[in-house]
């Protein structure tokens, strides 16, 4: 079969001192531009191979904003269509190790952002979807503290 029935793709929830790093898409993407998000991109695939999730996340995070993290965990999946595609779009959580966010790759972002998850949920530019994977992740992050 040469023909995926979805395309995979991953986003990284960085957190540091209680803020979240966020994306403004940029206004040339085609799906959510204007948009707040995580930085996150496609699962690259090559015949006989593909990129596992979590050097896809850090892939994404290092050419999109500059940052560097360490480990990766999965946090939850869900799927959508843009622009007649379909997706699975994978959450994980991300630990910061270096680096200062700055717009990388200005065809994709317009600006980045460090927010809490109080100024997220109050933005009139986060869609309903980043609010919930944005509670998902807190929910998540709290469980971890606790174990």
């Amino acid at each position: 079969m040469d023909q995926y029935a979805y395309i995979v793709n991953v986003e990284g929830a960085v957190v540091r001192d209680g803020k979240y790093l966020l994306i403004e898409r940029a206004a040339e993407e085609e799906h959510a531009a204007g948009m707040l998000a995580f930085p996150g991109g496609k699962v690259e695939q090559s015949p006989g191979h593909t990129a596992p999730i979590e050097s896809t996340a850090r892939r994404e995070l290092n050419e999109e904003v500059g940052v560097e993290v360490g480990s990766v965990e999965y946090v939850l999946s869900r799927t959508f269509e843009a622009v007649g595609t379909q997706c699975i779009n994978v959450v994980t959580v991300c630990e910061y190790e270096s680096g200062e966010a700055h717009v990388r790759a200005p065809d994709e972002v317009a600006a980045v952002h460090w927010l809490s998850p109080e100024e997220i949920q109050r933005h009139d530019d986060a869609p309903e979807y980043l609010k919930r994977d944005v509670e998902r992740v807190e929910a998540y992050r709290d469980e971890s503290t606790k174990q």
